[in-house]
């Protein structure tokens, strides 16, 4: 008896898959062959995952169901969909991508009533339109996970409650071994969910209009503490990452201005090129009048998005940091350091200063040194850390011995790096 109770099914989910862009689709196929669009759809779905049942829910949605052992494997099935619809479909000859949104509920099987569960899922994928994101949530345990509406939702209220802080990761000169600046990084312990991701707050509280209310009270805070680094003798920059969504916000530009201006505190931002491609005209206006009232502009992950020479040519950036992509196969990869040490001469070239992200080995730290990388940000110096214990960091100098050991080990192989 005991054998069979185990191979039963513990849940049952319901999700509901939207099919993306059918206007155009529509458009490009005809309205009768759009309207067998699903039927295509499903038939893969069906051969794929066979355990779970679809059935079409108007021209454009699929109701999909399935029992599985937990919540975790009906996740999975959401990630197998996304796989499964990777591969192009031919539609009468042509290729086309297709692409499905889902929102989805799941609940064990005991108490999985199907009016609930059809209203939970329905209720699931009007927030995924909201969010343009998948939404999957687990009714016996709705704090379980990072559902981004719900994130949405109480972040104002976390702000308020102090559940968001900062952690400092520091930027350390290499060749005089001296801690330059940092990088201030926001966290939030929930009470209920404990530590949840940045990428995933950050990327709701875009969603909304919490990104610039939550981005002001980073500098806010990063404005005090870096004013008391400098009482205890470590008067050192504080780069924040500012959201590409706020680079065209007048609104936003002016109250930083004011929080910096009045903060009398060495504060500087981060921005990546991606962020400025988004609207080029407004960002880079709006980058230049934070560079007019002395904030330093960092360009974080280069390299890791699109880059773009005729936008990095116009950003009034004195710093370029290079994605830690490059930097953790340094010493592993053939292209990589090549990739590297031209980033590093290009920019140098544009008059910045260069940071690598992501140094986590010595032999990594000596690489970067003989070419001549102006900073190091990573593991090997130092995880982000608390503000108190930052404190403690910088006092008793801590990335001395950090930086200590085969710091020069790559000087023999200098002339390979050398231009000319």
């Amino acid at each position: 008896m005991g054998t069979v109770l185990r191979d039963l099914p513990l849940y049952r989910f319901v999700l509901l898959a939207e099919l993306q862009d059918f206007v155009a689709l529509r458009r490009s196929v005809g309205v009768a062959r759009a309207r067998r669009v699903i039927e295509d759809v499903m038939a893969r779905l069906a051969q794929a995952l066979p355990l779970v049942r679809a059935v079409p829910s108007g021209q454009t949605v699929l109701e999909l169901s399935f029992e599985c052992g937990s919540s975790a494997e009906g996740v999975a099935v959401v990630g197998q969909i996304r796989s499964i619809m990777a591969e192009s479909f031919n539609l009468d000859g042509e290729s086309y991508r297709l692409s499905l949104r889902v929102g989805g509920v799941g609940a064990p099987m005991l108490d999985a009533d199907d009016i609930q569960l059809a209203e939970a899922a329905e209720q699931a994928l009007v927030d995924a339109r909201e969010i343009r994101s998948d939404v999957i949530r687990d009714l016996a345990n709705p704090s379980a996970g990072d559902d981004p509406i719900q994130l949405m939702r109480e972040l104002p209220d976390a702000i308020a409650s102090g559940q968001i802080f900062l952690q400092y990761q520091p930027k350390v000169r290499v060749r005089q071994q001296q801690v330059v600046s940092a990088e201030a990084l926001v966290r939030w312990r929930h009470p209920v969910r404990g530590l949840i991701l940045p990428g995933m707050f950050i990327e709701a509280a875009e969603r909304s209009d919490t990104i610039g209310p939550l981005t002001l009270w980073i500098i806010a805070r990063a404005i005090a503490d870096q004013r008391a680094m400098a009482e205890h003798g470590h008067d050192i920059p504080v780069f924040i990452n500012i959201s590409g969504i706020l680079l065209s916000d007048a609104a936003f530009v002016r109250d930083a201005c004011a929080l910096v201006s009045a903060g009398a505190a060495k504060i500087g931002f981060e921005i990546t090129e991606t962020a400025v491609i988004r609207d080029p005209e407004s960002a880079i206006a709006n980058l230049r009048i934070f560079a007019d009232i002395g904030v330093p502009l960092a360009i974080d992950d280069y390299g890791a998005g699109l880059s773009s020479l005729a936008y990095l040519k116009r950003l009034p950036a004195s710093e370029l940091k290079i994605d830690k992509l490059f930097v953790t196969q340094l010493t592993s990869s053939n292209r990589d350091p090549l990739i590297v040490r031209s980033t590093i001469d290009l920019a140098h070239a544009l008059d910045m200063e260069v940071t690598a992200e992501g140094v986590e080995t010595p032999a990594a730290l000596a690489l970067l040194g003989v070419m001549g990388c102006d900073m190091v940000q990573g593991f090997l110096i130092s995880r982000p850390i608390e503000f108190p214990a930052f404190l403690t960091f910088l006092s008793e100098e801590r990335h001395v011995a950090a930086m200590a050991g085969p710091r020069f080990s790559f000087r023999r192989n200098e002339g390979q790096w050398k231009a000319g």
